[in-house]
C-alpha cells in the first residue's frame, strides 16, 4: 500500500479523498494510511470493502483501486478527461505487471485485449481499476456483497445495462503479480479460467468454491 499512496500523492489531479477499507490488519496498514491522510473504514471481501468506502465517500465520482497498484503521476487527470469526453457512467482500465516476467506480461496483455473486445458485449473489468459516478453507483445498487469472486465483473455488467460503460484507452495501471508468484502461475491461471467458465454456466460465485484467498482476516 505505501507505493500506491505515494503514487496518489504525486497525482497532477489533486481534488480527491482517499478511503482505505481495512479488515483487522495486523501490520502497519492503519498507521500508514492515517499518516497519508486517509479515512479508514471496515473492510473484508473486496465487495464489502468497496461498498463501505463508497457509502462514506463525499465525491461525485468513485475510483476503486487495490492496495498493490501504482499509478502514473497523470493517471487520474487523463482518466477523468477521457471519462468526461466519452460521457461514461462507469469505466474500467487496462492493467500491466508491476513486477514479474514475460508470462505475466502476456497474461495481462491477453486480459486487456479481451475486456476491450468484449466491453460492449459482455462487460468485464479489472477490480483494481474501476471508475463509477456516485449517481450511477446508487442507481445500480452498488457492489453485490454476497459475491466471493469476480464482484467487479458483476458490477460493471449491471452498470453497462443501465448506463454507458467503456474501457479507458488513455491509462494503464500497474499491479503486483504477487498472487501468481505465491500460488504458482499455472495453478492461478487455471483457477481463474475455470472460475470464469463457472460464472458463464452457473452464475455468480457466492461460495468459496475456488479457494481464492484474500489478504484479510475473517
Amino acid at each position: 500500500m505505501p507505493k500506491l499512496l505515494d503514487s496518489l500523492k504525486k497525482q497532477t489531479y489533486t481534488d480527491f479523498e482517499m478511503i482505505v477499507a481495512d479488515h483487522h490488519s495486523s501490520d502497519a496498514t492503519k498507521s500508514i494510511a492515517k499518516a497519508a491522510g486517509c479515512r479508514i473504514v471496515e473492510g473484508g471481501l473486496p465487495a464489502q470493502g468497496r461498498a463501505t468506502g463508497a457509502k462514506v465517500a463525499a465525491g461525485e465520482l468513485f475510483f476503486f483501486v487495490d492496495a498493490d497498484c501504482v499509478l502514473r503521476d497523470d493517471y487520474l487527470e487523463r482518466a477523468l478527461a477521457e471519462i468526461k469526453k466519452r460521457k461514461l457512467d462507469c469505466a474500467g482500465g487496462s492493467i500491466s505487471a508491476l513486477d514479474g516476467n514475460i508470462l505475466d506480461r502476456f497474461y495481462f496483455s491477453f486480459f486487456n485485449g479481451w475486456v476491450r473486445l468484449m466491453q460492449h458485449i459482455t462487460p468485464h473489468a479489472a477490480g483494481c481499476s474501476v471508475f463509477c459516478s456516485k449517481e450511477h453507483y446508487d442507481k445500480i445498487g452498488g457492489f453485490n456483497r454476497t459475491i466471493k469472486l469476480y464482484e467487479e465483473h458483476d458490477f460493471v455488467r449491471r452498470a453497462a445495462k443501465m448506463g454507458k460503460f467503456g474501457i479507458l484507452s488513455s491509462v494503464r495501471i500497474a499491479t503486483s503479480v504477487r498472487r501468481f508468484v505465491a500460488e504458482g502461475r499455472l495453478k492461478t491461471g487455471i483457477k481463474l479460467m475455470i472460475s470464469a467458465l463457472y460464472r458463464i454456466f452457473f452464475g455468480e460465485i457466492k461460495e468459496d468454491t475456488f479457494e481464492y484467498h484474500y489478504d484479510y482476516k475473517k
